[in-house]
């Protein structure tokens, strides 16, 4: 449990620091994605998804 916490809080950090370093290509970016069709985001969504828990498994492994 502790480690979902971990991985909770380094999900915050990299999204504000995102949002504090660069926020207007956040804007531009968000807006791009806006544009794009839902079976795209959910594509992309899974293969991240897929390359994060491949990357998990290694990790523990």
């Amino acid at each position: 449990m502790k480690d979902l916490f971990s991985a909770l809080c380094l999900v915050a950090v990299l999204e504000g620091l995102f949002l504090f370093a660069a926020p207007l290509a956040w804007k531009r970016m968000a807006e791009q994605l806006l544009m794009l069709r839902s079976s795209a985001l959910r594509t992309w969504g899974g293969v991240i998804l897929l390359a994060g828990l491949t990357t998990l498994w290694w990790l523990k492994h």
